[in-house]
């Protein structure tokens, strides 16, 4: 559950962040800049506690005996890689505007890099519950496929490749939170069958 707080309090933020950008892109980028800053540094800070949390969490249950006494297997969380550069990056922006007004175009399109990456990330992890739907796959290749086309073709002004990002980053947190809440569903779904095969194979041993 805190991860999936996590996950959907990341998709919120690439929201605000893509109508921001959209709606004012270069008129007041200094106070915008330090406003993404923010929101990145929530969106970042959130994503490591719930992380660590859940981590130790898994610790605790795996090292205790389930009702069996066999020792219960449950896998760690991956690591926040989309969360901590978030953090990073929202200290960077918010103490240092100005430095990078001239890059922020470039951080943002790697931030949608990472977040693709974090997606794909976590659709494989979601195989292991259930089966992912195709269409589910083809989501952060779209968001990928512009981050990497805003790197590598720069552009003489930067209020273009804003609004492209802008809009990117709203399709990307709309993703984001359908991904977090069908993988939680599918994992729940999950539980509650392996939780149902060791009750009946109690109850048959019984």
């Amino acid at each position: 559950m805190k991860v999936l707080q996590s996950s959907v309090i990341r998709a919120i933020v690439a929201i605000v962040v893509g109508v921001l950008l959209v709606k004012y892109r270069e008129e007041t980028m200094t106070w915008m800049t330090i406003t993404v800053g923010l929101l990145f540094f929530l969106s970042g800070a959130v994503s490591c506690i719930a992380y660590y949390m859940e981590r130790e969490r898994t610790a605790r249950l795996n090292a205790q005996p389930d009702k069996n006494s066999n020792e219960v297997a449950l896998k760690a969380p991956m690591f926040p890689i989309v969360g901590l550069g978030s953090l990073i990056l929202g200290i960077i922006l918010a103490m240092m505007p100005g430095t990078f007004i001239t890059w922020v175009v470039y951080i943002l399109a790697a931030i949608l890099i990472l977040g693709s990456i974090n997606q794909f990330m976590n659709l494989a992890a979601a195989r292991r519950f259930a089966h992912v739907p195709v269409a589910y796959w083809l989501f952060p290749v779209v968001t990928l496929i512009v981050g990497i086309i805003v790197v590598s073709k720069p552009m003489e002004t930067a209020t273009l490749p804003l609004k492209i990002i802008g809009w990117c980053l709203m399709f990307y947190g709309v993703v984001e939170l359908l991904n977090a809440l069908k993988i939680n569903q599918m994992k729940r779904t999950f539980d509650k069958n392996e939780e149902n095969k060791i009750v009946t194979g109690i109850e048959i041993k019984e």
